[in-house]
C-alpha cells in the first residue's frame, strides 16, 4: 500500500531518508516496522523566512517496496529503410526532434557543424590557454549545442508549449539523475550532461539514424516553394524535409536566409553583463543567515526583475556555485556565459544581468547613433551600410555582433574580458582593481558605465539599485560585472505557420528551437524539437 503526503520539513530531514521516515512515523502515524521505503516526488526550498524549510511531496511504501522505475521509458524502434528527415543541428532541439522522429517511424539524418561533445571540450579548454576561438567548435557550436557547456538547467516558464515531463524522462532514460524529476529547478550539471548527450546520440545510431559531425549546412535546396534538402560545406547533399535547429549563434544561416529571400524578422533580445558574487555572500543574503547555507542546503539561487524606463531589467540564467565562461563563436568577439557543475560547488555564483531591447528600440535616436558608432566604417558585411542594416531583419543581429566586437576591443583584442566592480559601475567610478574571478581567460578593469550604450548602462545601474534595496548586501563592490552578455536568445525569428510549424512560405522547412526564435533554453528547445518532428511526420504522410 502506498500513501502520498505533502509536507514541510527542515533541510536536515529532507536530506536524510531515515530522518524522513522518522518524521512520517511521528507526524502521520505510520508504523516504522511496515514503512519499507519512501520516494520524494517533488522538492522545493522555501527561504522566504529566517527559518528555511523544504517542501516535499513524498510517497510512503507500507508493506511493499517500489517496483517501478523512477522515470517513464520511451520505446525507440529500428527505422532503417524508413523515409528520412534532415535535422540540422545537434543541440537539444535537434536531438529531441531526431528521437521523436524515431518514435514516429522516420529516419533522422542529423547534420552538425561542430564536433562531438567530447572533442568539443578540448577546443573549449584551448580558449583560456591560447585566447583563440575555433569558429566551428566552441561554447555555441557542437554536439549538445550552447546548453551542453553552459549550465544544463532544465526549468522553463513555457510549460504550455508541450510535454515538459516527457523531456525530463528522456534525459533520465539516457543517464541523467532522477532528481531532475523531483526538483522545482532541475539541473543536470555541465560535468554530467555530455554523457547524457552521448547516450542520446547512440540511441539515434542504434535505431538506424545518422549523425554527421563537422558537417556545416551551407544552403537549403529549394525547388519552387518547397525545401528538398540541404547542401553542406563539403558539397555533399542530404535529401528530405528539413528541421532547422541551428541555435541562436548561427549567424551565417540568418545571413543566407536573408540573402536568398527566405522570410525572417528581427526579434527582441536582452543584452547586459555577467554579474559574479562570492557564493557565500549570495547564500547569506538568500538564506537570511550570516553563516550561509549550512550543511544541508544547496548553493542559493536568486531571481530579480524590474522595469526601468519602460524596459525589463532582470537576472538571467543564474548559476549558483558556478563559473563564467568565454562563449564567443568567432574571431573579434567577447561573449560571456555562465555554467555550473552538478554539485554547484565553486566559490562564486553568477547570473546574466540584462536589459530588454526590442527591434523598434534601434530606431531610438540615442541607440541608433550609438549603433552607428559601433559599426563605424565596417562595410565588409554583404548587407551594406549601417543604415540599411538598421532597417533590415538583421538589425538586432548587427547590434549584437558589433557590441561584442566593441567588447573585444575593450578587452585588448583577446578573450580577456572588460570588467568593473558593481558599486563602482553604479557610481560611475573606474575600478582600481578587480576581485578574484572564475573567468579563466582573465579580466581587465574597464569603465563599462562609459562605453556600454547608455540605453543599457543607465537601465542596468537603476536596476542594480532596485535589486540592492530588495536584497540587502547584493549591491556591493565585492561583486564584479563582466562584459558582455548578448546570447540570451536569437536576434532573428524564422517565421513559421502556427498550425503546421512549417515556414510561412516554404513547404518542407520546419524552423525549430531557440535559433528559430521559438524556444528559450534546453527544455523549451527539446519540446519544440518534438513538436517539429510531429509536424514533419504529418508532412511526410501527406506527401506519400
Amino acid at each position: 500500500m502506498t500513501y502520498e503526503y505533502t509536507i514541510r520539513v527542515l533541510p536536515e530531514v529532507a536530506a536524510n531518508e531515515q530522518r524522513l521516515k522518522a518524521y512520517l512515523v511521528r507526524e502521520k502515524g505510520l508504523d516504522e516496522r511496515t514503512l519499507n521505503a519512501t520516494r520524494i516526488l517533488k522538492r522545493s526550498i522555501d527561504a522566504r523566512q529566517r527559518t528555511v524549510f523544504v517542501n516535499l511531496t513524498v510517497r510512503a511504501y507500507v508493506n511493499e517496496v517500489p517496483k517501478d522505475d523512477e522515470y517513464q521509458h520511451t520505446d525507440y524502434p529500428n527505422v532503417e529503410g524508413r523515409p528520412q528527415v534532415i535535422v540540422v543541428g545537434a543541440g537539444p532541439g535537434g536531438l529531441f526532434a531526431a528521437l521523436r522522429l524515431i518514435e514516429l517511424g522516420l529516419r533522422p539524418v542529423v547534420v552538425e557543424r561542430g564536433k562531438d561533445v567530447r572533442e568539443r571540450k578540448k577546443d573549449l579548454a584551448q580558449i583560456g590557454r591560447t585566447q583563440a576561438v575555433d569558429p566551428e567548435s566552441n561554447y555555441s557550436f557542437g554536439e549538445g549545442g550552447a546548453g551542453a557547456y553552459s549550465d544544463g538547467k532544465l526549468y522553463t516558464r513555457s510549460k504550455k508549449r508541450g510535454n515538459v515531463d516527457k523531456i525530463l524522462n528522456v534525459f533520465c532514460q539516457h543517464g541523467a539523475s532522477t532528481s531532475i524529476l523531483v526538483d522545482a529547478h532541475p539541473h543536470i550539471g555541465t560535468d554530467k550532461l555530455p554523457r547524457v548527450i552521448e547516450n542520446m546520440r547512440n540511441t539515434i545510431l542504434q535505431c538506424g539514424g545518422e549523425v554527421h559531425f563537422q558537417t556545416r549546412m551551407d544552403a537549403l535546396l529549394i525547388e519552387g516553394d518547397e525545401v528538398k534538402g540541404i547542401e553542406t560545406h563539403t558539397g555533399q547533399t542530404f535529401l528530405g524535409p528539413v528541421i532547422l535547429a541551428t541555435g541562436h549563434s548561427a549567424r551565417d544561416v540568418y545571413r543566407w536566409l536573408a540573402a536568398n529571400g527566405v522570410e525572417i524578422e528581427a526579434k527582441g533580445i536582452a543584452v547586459g553583463v555577467r554579474l559574479e558574487h562570492p557564493a557565500t555572500l549570495i547564500d547569506q543574503i538568500q538564506y537570511h543567515n550570516k553563516n550561509g547555507r549550512g550543511k544541508y542546503l544547496p548553493a542559493a539561487e536568486y531571481s530579480f526583475v524590474t522595469q526601468v524606463d519602460g524596459r525589463g531589467v532582470y537576472s538571467f540564467c543564474m548559476c549558483p556555485g558556478g563559473f563564467i565562461v568565454p562563449a564567443a563563436s568567432g574571431p573579434e568577439q567577447i561573449v560571456v556565459n555562465g555554467m555550473s557543475p552538478s554539485n554547484r560547488g565553486s566559490r562564486w555564483s553568477n547570473s546574466g544581468m540584462v536589459v530588454e531591447i526590442r527591434p523598434e528600440d534601434l530606431e531610438n535616436e540615442e541607440l541608433r547613433m550609438k549603433n552607428e558608432e559601433l559599426l563605424g566604417d565596417d562595410r565588409n558585411s554583404s548587407f551594406g551600410s549601417a543604415a540599411s542594416i538598421l532597417h533590415s531583419s538583421l538589425n538586432m543581429l548587427s547590434f549584437q555582433e558589433h557590441l561584442e566586437r566593441l567588447c573585444w576591443q575593450q578587452g585588448n583584442r583577446r578573450q580577456t574580458a572588460p570588467a568593473q566592480r558593481m558599486a563602482d559601475f553604479v557610481n560611475r567610478h573606474l575600478s582600481a582593481d578587480l576581485p578574484e574571478s572564475s573567468y579563466a581567460p582573465g579580466l581587465i578593469a574597464s569603465p563599462l558605465h562609459f562605453w556600454l550604450p547608455p540605453f543599457i548602462a543607465g537601465r542596468l545601474a537603476k536596476g542594480f539599485q532596485q535589486f540592492g534595496r530588495n536584497a540587502h548586501g547584493f549591491l556591493t563592490n565585492d561583486a564584479v560585472m563582466i562584459a558582455v552578455e548578448t546570447r540570451t536568445s536569437a536576434p532573428v525569428r524564422i517565421v513559421r505557420d502556427r498550425d503546421t510549424l512549417q515556414h510561412v512560405r516554404l513547404r518542407g522547412l520546419f524552423p525549430c528551437g531557440e535559433g528559430a526564435g521559438y524556444a528559450g533554453g534546453i527544455v523549451s528547445a527539446g519540446v519544440d524539437g518534438e513538436r517539429c518532428a510531429e509536424a514533419a511526420a504529418e508532412y511526410c504522410e501527406g506527401n506519400k
